[in-house]
């Protein structure tokens, strides 16, 4: 039989719809890549201290530390071991080593420095929120993709990477950019390093199963010490 030919018209049909399909696949590539990336970040989630609720922590930073930067040291007692919570409820999208882990332990604590964040941990909230802690004593305790609440403890505190002293780095971040950051619905007032600043800020992180366990101690009377 001999073949079917299409006619100029018909050709320019068939070129007409696969043109618009086309356009259908670009559209719908746009809006699954595209319109997330160009979303507006959503609302500040409800921060609380990173750390055991009850406990009064200096939070602060330095010359070089990188503007929005914080560090947290506790008020009393030694850092080494204390719980690392969550600052709100998220999904871990990282939990491992940043740089080197270097040698500083609580056995040899002027052991060698490492590189970067030792062991960390970063946390997607939601609505292009992100929080970042840093320097931890031990692997994390949690898992790529685990989803935790506000107060779920995700480490302990400790001086991996690039760290002279135990405390808790920590970064809040917005469409990934570094903010100033927030706690109990307050703002810390640390947005810039140009200057050595601190504030001894008391946790309201009482929502997580480790923080109703400090809780319950400090209200029977017993004193609150450093874990680990």
């Amino acid at each position: 039989m001999p073949s079917r030919q299409l006619t100029p018209v018909r050709r320019r049909v068939v070129a007409a719809v696969l043109g618009l399909g086309v356009v259908a696949v670009v559209v719908l590539l746009v809006g699954v890549y595209a319109v997330p990336v160009l979303r507006p970040p959503g609302p500040r989630p409800a921060f609380q201290l990173p750390v055991a609720c009850g406990e009064k922590w200096q939070v602060g930073t330095y010359p070089g530390h990188d503007d929005f930067d914080i560090d947290l040291f506790p008020d009393k007692g030694q850092a080494w071991g204390r719980p690392v919570l969550a600052a709100a409820a998220g999904t871990v999208v990282e939990a491992g080593i940043s740089g080197t882990l270097g040698g500083r332990t609580p056995q040899n604590p002027d052991g060698p420095r490492g590189t970067s964040g030792g062991y960390w941990v970063k946390i997607d909230h939601g609505g292009k929120w992100e929080t970042l802690y840093l320097h931890m004593l031990e692997p994390p305790s949690v898992r790529r993709g685990q989803r935790v609440e506000q107060g779920d403890q995700i480490g302990k505190v400790g001086s991996t990477g690039k760290s002279g002293a135990p405390h808790l780095h920590h970064e809040q971040l917005r469409a990934g950019e570094k903010v100033e950051t927030h706690f109990a619905g307050a703002p810390s007032g640390i947005t810039t390093d140009d200057r050595e600043y601190s504030v001894t800020l008391t946790s309201r992180n009482c929502a997580g199963a480790a923080s109703r366990a400090t809780a319950g101690k400090r209200n029977a009377g017993e004193k609150s010490g450093p874990v680990g």
